[in-house]
């Protein structure tokens, strides 16, 4: 199951790491506790739309790019998780042969993920 708090917590603390700053630094921009931030970086914690936009501050993003970003994290998770169950969702519905076997998903370095199916690769670019 894609938890949408753990992607986020993971979109939040590579945001963090890009620029090179601590827990701390960030929870007291954020105005936030260090110990509760940590639980939205690990996914263990919701986090509100207030609070949210209190750490984008903080980082200097916008939400909409936060969100944007785990948006396309999420579809690659379904992705992954549809062709691990070897089902298809409906808008995307074909006859299919031979299951899909996605070569790289989670970590990817590169703004392009391939996805082999039996008789095509399928390209999805993150936005």
């Amino acid at each position: 199951m894609i938890l949408l708090r753990r992607l986020l917590g993971d979109v939040l603390r590579r945001q963090r790491q890009r620029q090179g700053r601590t827990l701390r630094e960030v929870s007291s921009s954020a105005r936030v506790s260090l110990g509760y931030l940590s639980e939205v970086e690990r996914g263990q914690k919701e986090a509100s739309s207030e609070l949210l936009s209190s750490i984008c501050d903080a980082l200097d993003v916008r939400m909409s790019e936060l969100m944007r970003e785990v948006s396309d994290e999420l579809a690659l998770a379904e992705l992954a998780e549809s062709a691990a169950s070897e089902t298809v969702p409906a808008p995307m519905r074909r006859t299919v042969l031979n299951p899909i076997s996605v070569t790289s998903v989670t970590g990817v370095p590169e703004e392009r993920v391939t996805i082999k199916a039996p008789a095509e690769a399928v390209d999805v670019v993150a936005a």
